[in-house]
């Protein structure tokens, strides 16, 4: 904090904090707006070409603040290299929107099946992220107030999507998630097909069950090349393997994020 400030190095660091806040908006505000627009559409049963897009559309650009915080927050941080080259950028947002639409569909799902339980289910995930965030114990703020309200909104973003809170090396919690993600959509497929609604027809009911179960191995997929061929430190050895975050460390200036 006593090093003579590089303007240029202020400025990325302060458009890094604004897609982190970007991000925190768009999983806040669009996730729920995507789930009833996917809630309508599917009540329905017919839509046009507009609708279809305008949910792709929305699936994209919740997919796209993950990608831009992440290239943003290795710009920000000189030891690491960064995410840049069409491929390897295209492979984490195909990553992320196919298992965003994948999950979107399987909560709708459940909704239909019944609200209640769909709503607990939400609960139960959001208050398991926010219990393994304070198990992290992140300190990304400089008031208990601030920080616990930060680890609110993880354990939101954790509900639709894997997150790196802290930075530290990620291959079990990222392959507990998938896993958990895995068996819950998978019940949740079980459980509609059991109990089928009259709304829907066979063949409308078959063809979202394999977007939903396509959707999801396409995004393991793409997780798998990212990590396997595109990820920027692969072949770089490293304590610290981060997805969405980086380590805490009295030389970090993440160690001051969203302090001011």
């Amino acid at each position: 904090m006593d090093e003579e400030i590089d303007p240029h190095k202020e400025v990325i660091d302060g458009v890094t904090d604004l897609s982190m806040l970007r991000l925190f908006e768009t999983y806040l505000e669009s996730c729920p707006q995507l789930i009833i627009q996917l809630y309508l559409l599917l009540e329905h049963g017919q839509a046009n070409l507009s609708q279809y897009a305008a949910i792709m559309v929305s699936c994209s650009a919740v997919s796209w603040s993950t990608v831009n915080f992440q290239i943003s927050l290795r710009k920000s941080l000189p030891d690491k290299n960064l995410l840049k080259g069409f491929c390897p950028i295209a492979t984490y947002l195909f990553y992320k929107l196919c298992t965003l639409l994948s999950w979107m569909l399987s909560i709708v799902f459940l909704l239909f099946i019944n609200v209640k339980i769909a709503l607990f289910l939400l609960f139960l995930l959001w208050l398991a992220g926010l219990v393994w965030a304070f198990k992290r114990q992140t300190q990304f703020c400089n008031s208990k107030s601030m920080e616990f309200l930060y680890r609110i909104v993880v354990g939101v973003i954790l509900i639709f999507t894997f997150f790196n809170i802290k930075g530290q090396n990620t291959k079990c919690p990222m392959f507990c998630y998938y896993i958990v993600r895995a068996l819950v959509t998978l019940g949740i497929l079980i459980v509609f097909w059991l109990c089928p609604l009259s709304i829907f027809n066979l063949y409308y009911l078959i063809a979202i069950s394999i977007t939903v179960v396509l959707s999801f191995l396409l995004g393991i997929i793409f997780l798998t090349v990212y990590y396997g061929i595109f990820h920027p430190n692969r072949g770089k050895e490293t304590e610290c393997d981060e997805i969405d975050g980086k380590s805490v460390q009295n030389d970090c200036r993440m160690r001051y994020f969203l302090m001011e």
